[in-house]
């Protein structure tokens, strides 16, 4: 024997009619099929730092190798800086060369005069200056 359950409206599938049937309201069986829309934003208790954000760029490969070399030249610059200072009671951090600066420089002569008179309270003697002050320009081309 096989029971048929028909709602009042004739539909033996009617879900409200078994609803009714069971007096279950309708509003509160979640739909598994629709995705929760709420957001729920939460404080850190803990009073953590909250995390840094960084934007990131993808970039070419030709212009990641340009900015890999330039940052090889700069990190070799800075490491240069820090033995030429090294010996002397002020800091590396006094002395600021801006690569950018040196390349608006179009005559070499020129470029020389400007880094030799930053570096004109340096304790070093001429000779390694001055070698510092050639191998500079020489990566400097390179960019």
């Amino acid at each position: 024997m096989e029971a048929s359950h028909v709602s009042q409206n004739g539909n033996p599938c009617d879900p409200t009619a078994l609803l009714a049937k069971l007096h279950i309201n309708k509003k509160t069986i979640p739909n598994e099929n629709t995705p929760n829309k709420a957001v729920n934003f939460t404080t850190n208790p803990d009073g953590e730092k909250k995390r840094e954000k960084y934007l990131t760029a993808k970039y070419g490969a030709h212009q990641m190798a340009l900015i890999r070399k330039r940052l090889k030249v700069e990190m070799w610059m800075f490491d240069q800086l820090q033995e030429l200072c090294e010996s002397e009671t002020e800091s590396s951090n006094d002395v600021d060369i801006d690569l950018d600066e040196i390349l608006d420089i179009e005559d070499e002569i020129q470029r020389k005069i400007f880094v030799r008179k930053i570096l004109t309270d340096s304790k070093s003697s001429k000779e390694i200056i001055n070698k510092f002050v050639d191998e500079l320009l020489e990566r400097a081309k390179t960019l």
